[in-house]
């Protein structure tokens, strides 16, 4: 695979539209089976959660989490997900309903939903009768589940919700079969954001979580900039897609980044590990030579070019010619007709001293319109072989030396162009530095601590024998984790963290990009609809939207608290109140210490 010889080429890949899929009748008996989204800030996967033949199955729909929607334009003609066949032409219509990992655009939101639940073949008119499990960020803000509850309940009217951690789900999802809840440190990454997510006992510490605002976005555009500063003049074809690709097919983790950079320096290592990537280009191939005819046909083009050009410019020499003589015979009128004071002033302006002069450029002109009237009639051919200007003369000379010497332009000792080579990318040291911001976010000016630094300010919240049962596993998921040489790495940093004869145990995630959709699911069928971490109508009625029921995958429910004023404080306002007269005067003070007003 690294061999110099090897030349990558962009995939390019174009979405097709997903097909609209029936709704299975053990999707439907003996009750309404779940429908599992991991609501995911750059891929969105949804499926069903049902205990048949299909539970083995991948999520039905993956798709970009993003909608294509003109300013105005109706709802009906917003393009979701797969719908958008290729990202670029419309990436600057582009909407997302995230902000970094939260959810804020409860519009877009919709229409991912709307996109779900057709695609799905959930066509109940008005309402979803089937449960929702949906992923969400760690620490999701209670004004985010507030929206999405209210969306849910109030838009599509489904019976009952859960929410969970996307990460904890797939750390559930690797950690099935264990004897006891488990207890670790889960390390994540996505599109955004970066999370160290301590687990204790099977339930998440919130109190500790801390959050990397780097993901696999910020290094696309890192790898953008990188590469349009190497190849200026290939900037257009260096898309923000094809860096994407770039960095998922290419890039690597190095276990030591200073010593892999000294490795680099290495012309041998170089031309072994380099990355040439063709960018498509219109053109010949490279290396095929012109044959004999082709050279000829284009000698005979660019000759008629040019006799176009002297043709045109004859034509526009006697114009001005003509133009100028015309002018001349009228000065010439003024002095026939005795203005004498008009023709003096008329001489002036044309920068003439006398009528002798006058009267001899009227007959170096006349003579030379004439002649030009006289060659016009003639055979083309010969009028226009015989180009008036020494530019003209100059390039039918060069034609006529190309085809004295042919032999010259296809010497073998004469150097072919290579276009193709022209328009490859050789990825080199970007291949690790593009993703080594995960540990030093200040390669690209980011003021924050790395992972691992993070990782290592979160045990320092623990005592030592809770941070020994913490570092026996640490967990990697995430599709921004999938990098070769990320455990090794992670490996040897805990190595340096640690004390001496510490021991540790790094994993990673069986499929980090889908095993939170897969952890949802199991969950989902683990846990019938009347079980401990499913949130009812009833439940959002009386508690609001921000309630959480909370489960091993789930967030820490956290309500809001509202401080009551104390009664000495009420007394005070109750007399502002009194004093105020645009307020009504009845104010009762009832034995709760409340204020009401009438």
């Amino acid at each position: 695979m690294n061999n110099n010889r090897n030349v990558y080429t962009f995939e390019d890949y174009k979405c097709t539209p997903d097909p609209v899929f029936a709704v299975e009748r053990e999707c439907l008996e003996p009750c309404p089976a779940p429908v599992v989204v991991d609501n995911g800030s750059f891929q969105c996967r949804a499926g069903w959660a049902s205990a048949g033949p299909a539970r083995c199955e991948p999520p039905r729909l993956v798709f970009r989490a993003a909608a294509a929607r003109v300013r105005g334009a109706a709802r009906s003609d917003a393009h979701v997900g797969n719908d958008i066949a290729s990202v670029e032409p419309l990436r600057w219509s582009l909407k997302s309903a995230f902000d970094r990992d939260a959810v804020v655009n409860f519009d877009i939101q919709e229409l991912i939903f709307d996109y779900i639940f057709t695609h799905l073949g959930i066509n109940t008119q008005g309402r979803v009768d089937h449960p929702l499990v949906v992923t969400e960020p760690a620490c999701n803000p209670l004004h985010c589940r507030q929206m999405m509850s209210e969306l849910l309940f109030e838009g599509y009217g489904v019976p009952r919700v859960a929410y969970g951690v996307d990460s904890l789900f797939s750390f559930c999802c690797n950690s099935a079969g264990a004897d006891l809840p488990p207890t670790g440190l889960v390390l994540s990454s996505g599109h955004h954001c970066s999370h160290v997510l301590p687990v204790i006992n099977g339930r998440l510490d919130s109190v500790n979580c801390k959050r990397v605002n780097l993901g696999g976005g910020q290094a696309a555009s890192y790898l953008q900039r990188l590469l349009q500063l190497k190849y200026p003049a290939n900037q257009p074809s260096l898309t923000l897609s094809r860096m994407e690709e770039l960095l998922h097919r290419h890039s690597y983790i190095a276990p030591d980044y200073q010593q892999e950079l000294d490795n680099w320096r290495s012309p041998v290592f170089y031309e072994r590990e380099v990355h040439r990537v063709q960018l498509p280009f219109s053109g010949r191939a490279a290396g095929v030579c012109v044959s004999a005819e082709e050279r000829n046909e284009r000698k005979a083009q660019q000759l008629r070019r040019l006799q176009e050009i002297n043709s045109r410019r004859r034509e526009e020499k006697l114009q001005e010619d003509q133009k100028r003589l015309d002018t001349l015979l009228s000065v010439q009128e003024l002095l026939e007709d005795g203005a004498l004071e008009l023709f003096h002033r008329s001489l002036v302006e044309l920068n003439m001293d006398s009528a002798e002069e006058l009267q001899s450029y009227i007959q170096k002109l006349s003579m030379s319109v004439e002649q030009h009237r006289l060659l016009k009639p003639e055979s083309s051919q010969t009028a226009e072989a015989e180009p008036p200007a020494d530019e003209g003369n100059e390039m039918e000379t060069d034609l006529n030396e190309e085809s004295e010497e042919p032999s010259k332009t296809s010497s073998a000792n004469q150097p072919v162009f290579n276009m193709a080579e022209y328009h490859q990318l050789f990825v080199g040291t970007e291949r690790l530095r593009v993703p080594e911001i995960l540990f030093q976010p200040a390669l690209i000016g980011e003021e924050q601590m790395g992972l691992m630094e993070t990782l290592q300010f979160v045990l320092e919240q623990y005592s030592p024998e809770q941070q020994e049962a913490l570092v026996k596993n640490v967990f990697l998921t995430g599709g921004n984790l999938q990098y070769p040489g990320l455990k090794e790495r992670v490996e040897r940093d805990l190595l340096a963290i640690r004390p001496f004869q510490s021991h540790f145990k790094v994993s990673v995630a069986s499929r980090p990009a889908l095993d939170a959709w897969f952890g949802a699911r199991d969950w989902a069928l683990r846990n019938p609809a009347e079980d401990q971490g499913w949130i009812s109508r009833q439940d959002y009625e009386e508690n609001g939207g921000e309630y959480l029921r909370e489960h091993c995958a789930s967030n820490t429910f956290i309500p809001m608290k509202l401080n009551k004023p104390t009664s000495v404080a009420k007394h005070t306002l109750v007399g502002k109140l009194a004093t105020d007269t645009s307020l009504p005067d009845t104010i009762s003070n009832d034995n709760d210490n409340d204020i009401s007003l009438s």
